[in-house]
């Protein structure tokens, strides 16, 4: 080792070298998240050319080999010789931050703004390959091992067609995994098919033989249907598309009989997961809207205070889609998560106050019920502050808690919080194993009595009416619903730790319906984790191994003779067992439960934990391949 550091330290990357030694600082990670983000990026940029009026088909093609090629109906690529010597297509794909996008003129409105996409793709690939078409020729290079280019471009003759197509092969080098996922690019591109009328997107896989294609015509009407499919709802959809000051603003709304609110925003067709302005502008406008009417129609009296935003928006499915021009675009990150543009808030609260006020006039029975719904939230809210309130004065509501969690949760000893984890155990016999195997100085355990109640269609005071649900509010510290606060968790960790059975899992599904529809910020923030117990405890020449599935078991045993045992619950584990292979940090294997695509997550939990079995049976149906074999063979 040496502490020699000047200028001989200093290591410039060339090119796409950076991306390929740093390959999470451009698409997040090399898993499988980061490798659909390859197929993102370019999908993206033929959505640009539709959504700039450029083409009606966009289409994905899983291929045999394992490359991924996408093809669009737009202008083509430009193939024209650039200022810097390469053609403007080699520029495009192998020089960062270059791309039509920086250039006025080019496109009205884009979702790629930062211009890194198809060369960050080519970086992180084995090959790609490029077919323009274009001013009635077509054209054609290849790029291999990470960027390089490995043909001329050149032009193969005539064609009556316009656009481009890529094909990539992701690098095994890179990616922990090269598998794209059918059913997640499936997803993607219905979610995009919603924001894009009349484009036709479509997606082959031709290794697995699945096939889908999306087209809408009325995308919001239809995104609204998709969501709320589940939800008894109190009026048809309310969408609405206006200009203003060159920002198109289209919104969707509509109240269910629920008691959470979901909102979906887009920036040009990109999912801005962490909000930004035009989700102010909309909530502003809901607010205020709702509290004027209420005034001016007798629901509100001179003495009352005003609806809070929470209380107005209580079981509201809304969908923002804004298009702005290159301009006045401002995302804050790489990853489009969060809109910046102060113009679009008032865009979007101008036309969602006019739109929204129209519709309560016009619809004075709907809006009387719609009032009376955000009156309930109110006074459930208020009361449930006045408790809060009396919790934080102190000793009467510490014995309240005290009383809660007396003789069931076994605490850590530590306070420092960002140590602690909390395990949620099923089962008593499982909870006193794990109190005797634990490190009690940072884990704490909550043994659960039986399954907890399905929260989808509950509202809070069910909740806390619920003896399991109420300990483990009580426990983490933090309140639920509307009063939730993440500063105020008691336990950086939250690890679900149930039976590896059908049992187990429908006691883990519950659970984390509980989490996403009340403490929603847990998973967002990655505070939820699920344990995973072995199934099996392997002896073999005298040593001890454990398999979490029958394909670890085979290669653990192989062809050897064996002592198996199969562990039927966490209760057959002793002490020492279940901390060495649930509970150990340095042994363990946890999931932990993340929120990627908040559409699909929420028509999941809708359906397959809400009331109308026929949903959940078909999806059961369509998703699910049942078995009665099992392997139990000892060899």
């Amino acid at each position: 080792m040496t502490n020699k550091y000047d200028a001989s330290s200093i290591k410039i990357l060339e090119g796409l070298e950076a991306v390929r030694v740093r390959p999470g600082m451009y698409i997040g990670s090399v898993d499988s998240r980061g490798l659909h983000h390859l197929v993102w990026e370019i999908l993206d940029n033929a959505i640009d050319e539709s959504l700039n009026g450029y083409g009606k088909n966009i289409s994905i093609v899983l291929n045999k080999d394992g490359s991924c090629t996408i093809t669009d109906e737009g202008r083509g690529m430009p193939i024209d010789m650039h200022e810097s010597g390469k053609s403007a297509l080699e520029v495009i794909f192998t020089v960062l931050h270059a791309g039509g996008k920086f250039e006025e003129g080019a496109y009205k409105t884009s979702g790629g703004l930062h211009g890194v996409g198809a060369s960050v793709v080519n970086a992180l690939s084995e090959w790609v390959e490029v077919e323009v078409c274009k001013d009635k020729k077509r054209y054609f290079i290849r790029f291999e091992d990470g960027g390089k280019k490995a043909s001329k471009l050149e032009c193969l003759g005539a064609t009556t067609k316009s656009g481009s197509r890529v094909t990539f092969k992701p690098d095994k080098r890179i990616f922990s995994t090269t598998e794209f996922n059918y059913h997640t690019i499936e997803t993607r591109i219905q979610e995009q098919a919603f924001l894009l009328n009349g484009v036709k997107l479509s997606v082959d896989d031709n290794i697995n033989d699945h096939h889908n294609s999306f087209e809408y015509h009325d995308g919001l009407v239809s995104f609204m249907d998709y969501l709320n499919e589940d939800k008894d709802v109190l009026h048809k959809t309310v969408s609405a598309s206006v200009k203003v000051n060159r920002i198109d603003v289209n919104f969707a709304f509509q109240y269910t009989d629920g008691y959470q609110e979901n909102l979906f925003s887009f920036t040009n067709l990109v999912r801005t997961k962490d909000g930004g302005t035009h989700e102010v502008g909309f909530k502003t406008a809901f607010t205020k809207t709702i509290n004027d009417y209420a005034r001016n129609h007798g629901f509100l009296k001179d003495k009352d205070k005003n609806f809070e935003g929470n209380d107005v928006r209580e079981g509201l499915t809304s969908i923002i889609s804004v298009s702005i021009p290159e301009d006045l675009l401002q995302f804050e990150g790489q990853t489009k998560s969060k809109l910046g543009t102060p113009e679009a808030k008032t865009a979007v609260e101008n036309a969602v106050s006019e739109q929204l006020l129209y519709f309560l006039e016009e619809n004075k029975e709907t809006a009387g019920n719609i009032i009376k719904k955000i009156q309930k939230a109110c006074q459930a809210r208020e009361a449930a502050r006045k408790a809060k309130e009396e919790a934080r004065k102190g000793k009467k509501n510490d014995r309240k808690s005290e009383k809660i969690l007396s003789g069931k949760l076994a605490n850590a000893q530590s306070r420092d919080a960002s140590k602690l984890e909390l395990f949620l155990v099923e089962g008593d016999s499982a909870g006193g194993s794990a109190k005797q195997g634990r490190d009690s100085k940072y884990q704490a355990i909550l043994p659960l009595r039986g399954k907890v109640l399905n929260t989808e269609r509950a509202s809070m005071s069910d909740i806390e009416k619920n003896e399991e649900l109420n300990t483990i509010i009580h426990a983490i510290g933090a309140g639920a619903g509307a009063n939730f606060c993440i500063d105020d968790i008691n336990y950086d960790k939250i690890i679900i730790m149930t039976d590896a059975d059908t049992d187990g899992a429908h006691i883990q599904v519950l659970l984390l319906t509980f989490f996403y529809r009340y403490m929603r910020e847990m998973i967002e923030t990655g505070h939820i984790y699920i344990a995973m117990p072995p199934l099996y405890m392997v002896k073999k020449n005298k040593e001890v191994f454990y398999a979490y599935d029958d394909e670890e078991l085979n290669q653990i045993r192989g062809n050897s003779k064996v002592e198996l045992k199969r562990f039927k619950g966490l209760g057959e584990m002793n002490a020492g067992e279940l901390w060495e292979t649930t509970m150990n940090p340095n042994t363990r294997t946890l999931v932990q439960v993340t929120l990627e695509d908040a559409a699909l997550c929420e028509r999941r939990v809708s359906v397959l934990m809400g009331n109308k079995a026929e949903l959940r049976r078909e999806w059961i149906d369509e998703n699910i391949d049942f078995t009665l074999e099992e392997d139990y063979r000892v060899m």
